[in-house]
């Protein structure tokens, strides 16, 4: 039977003395990524890092040398009431004016005509300011997937690249851009139809309704459940792994696709307020990260779509102007 005296040396020799504490903290070097899959994932990430960045600059500088009015009013509109009564030909020279730009673009980005040129600059933009804003919120299912997929490299002995996973994720958003041309498209003819009088009484209703609409959606379940899939990666490898190139591209779209779910109220926000406008590209990357990654992201949602709400409710009623309206 052992002795209550060499019970307690047991006991004690378990427990980390506040010395050895101390030298250990002192020897402790942190260590860089030693695996492969940890270099791997390293590498990823560090890509990753240089393309938001990249398109970020690229995003920067097509806004400031963007030389056209954006969101649903054009630049330069004031409410008819503030417009001075006894300055007829300046007036006149203002509505020309406002009218030709409205025959350029009046809710977004747009080009100068239904061309293919205008459209191809478009989406290409468009998927620029995508991967600026998204990747980001996409890096820990773009990481995950990469570690799944070395897994199953090491098993089966395919051969996935992530890239193609971030292609099919890309490939919805640039979908997406496409479609939104065709809308920006339509609206500035519509706009164009319309004198400045007209677009100054419709500007903030139109605004104010695409804010509320935005609004609600943040509070709906499908946004919830878009939320879900995007918020859990783990979840979504289980439920939706292919193998191969084909089903890796695959896996890449149905994510895109419940993105696109979690996040299109937001970005119409964006088309409304102007594609190129730097102050909401920042806000809505912030609560779209904030949303898919940080804990807290489905109480985000929530106050995000009440503040659409109240801003949607100011701006129609014309008691506040939309705000980093470009």
């Amino acid at each position: 039977m052992p002795s209550p005296a060499r019970d307690r040396s047991v006991v004690m020799s378990s427990v980390p003395s506040t010395t050895n504490d101390v030298n250990a903290r002192r020897r402790w070097v942190p260590r860089g990524p030693r695996s492969p899959l940890e270099r791997g994932q390293l590498a990823v990430l560090l890509a990753l890092a240089v393309l938001t960045i990249s398109a970020w600059a690229l995003t920067i500088h097509q806004a400031q040398t963007m030389d056209m009015p954006m969101g649903v009013m054009v630049r330069g509109e004031t409410p008819a009431s503030d417009a001075p009564a006894a300055m007829d030909d300046m007036a006149s020279m203002e509505t020309g004016a406002m009218d030709e730009a409205a025959d350029m673009a009046s809710t977004g980005m747009a080009g100068s005509s239904w061309s293919v040129g205008g459209l191809v600059a478009f989406v290409v933009a468009w998927a620029v300011m995508m991967a600026a804003m998204m990747f980001p919120a996409a890096a820990p299912m773009i990481l995950l997937f990469r570690a799944v997929a070395k897994q199953r490299r090491a098993s089966t002995g395919a051969v996935v690249s992530t890239w193609v996973f971030v292609a099919g994720y890309l490939l919805v958003w640039t979908a997406v851009g496409a479609i939104t041309w065709v809308v920006v498209q339509a609206l500035s003819n519509l706009a164009g139809r319309l004198g400045a009088a007209e677009r100054t009484t419709w500007g903030p209703l139109v605004l104010g309704a695409v804010l509320i609409g935005a609004g609600l959606y943040q509070l709906t379940p499908l946004k919830r459940l878009c939320l879900d899939h995007c918020r859990s990666p783990f979840a979504f490898v289980m439920t939706h792994w292919r193998e191969g190139p084909v089903g890796a591209l695959q896996m890449g779209v149905i994510h895109g696709a419940y993105c696109l779910g979690c996040c299109w109220a937001l970005f119409a926000v964006l088309v409304a307020a102007g594609v190129m406008s730097l102050a909401w590209m920042l806000l809505l990357t912030l609560v779209i990260f904030a949303e898919k990654v940080l804990p807290v992201g489905r109480r985000v949602s929530m106050v995000m779509g009440g503040a659409l709400l109240v801003l949607g409710v100011l701006v129609a009623s014309r008691a506040s102007a939309m705000p980093w309206m470009v």
